[in-house]
């Protein structure tokens, strides 16, 4: 894993090429999306052990979409699990709707664990809601929404992220802050203010964006199995 910084040579991608490069790993190379997955929460699980490793029984909770960024944060959730952590997994949306990659890995973390909390978007407090799931939590995980996010932000995810970033603890993004415009780097209405951010691949180009990182944070860059480099165009 690499700490991004603008003098750093680390491939840069728009939304497009993200796209592109997971449709190459999967269809191309045949590495199956529920591994990169894998790859992307245990990555972004070991960060958040090594930041939280001085502090005593650590608690974590952790918020997901129901897209695959999502899933990653419900891979992240499980390996922190097991290596012991306190950990809420709060599902951001109707269950009956998550799909493929992320279902396959709500299920696995299900079966391992206890049932993850729901939260209740259709609820006039969501505030209450997200105070009482992210109580005493030393690290929020953001994983609602993931790159390809492009219109504006809307109620009730709107509330969501603006009571996420309201909690007083540091905040962790998956991949890219829920919010922020993957090729601009500018705010979709609201956005997480993560204190670090770990992506995967490659750096998003909207995080060239000079200010971006008032989002972003401390920028990681973790490798799922299948490198941009290697892509033959």
């Amino acid at each position: 894993m690499q700490k991004y910084t603008p003098d750093k040579n680390l491939p840069i991608m728009t939304r497009q090429q993200v796209r592109d490069f997971d449709s190459w790993a999967i269809d191309r190379i045949g590495v199956p999306g529920v591994v990169l997955m894998e790859n992307a929460g245990r990555s972004c699980a070991e960060f958040i052990k090594e930041e939280l490793k001085d502090i005593n029984q650590p608690k974590v909770t952790v918020f997901c979409g129901k897209g695959n960024n999502g899933g990653d944060g419900y891979v992240t959730a499980r390996h922190l699990l097991n290596a012991g952590l306190n950990v809420t997994v709060v599902v951001c949306a109707d269950k009956n709707k998550i799909t493929g990659d992320a279902k396959i890995n709500l299920d696995i973390l299900e079966k391992l664990y206890e049932p993850a909390r729901t939260l209740d978007l259709e609820s006039q407090n969501i505030k209450a809601q997200v105070d009482k799931l992210a109580e005493d939590a030393d690290l929020i995980v953001d994983a609602v929404f993931g790159t390809g996010v492009a219109g504006q932000v809307r109620e009730p995810y709107k509330t969501l992220i603006e009571c996420i970033n309201a909690q007083e603890c540091k905040r962790f993004a998956v991949d890219i802050p829920s919010g922020l415009d993957c090729d601009t780097g500018k705010p979709l209405g609201v956005v997480v203010r993560a204190d670090y951010t770990v992506t995967f691949a490659a750096v998003k180009k909207g995080f060239t964006n000079d200010n971006a990182s008032d989002f972003t944070g401390e920028i990681y860059l973790a490798s799922i199995g299948a490198q941009p480099e290697s892509k033959s165009t």
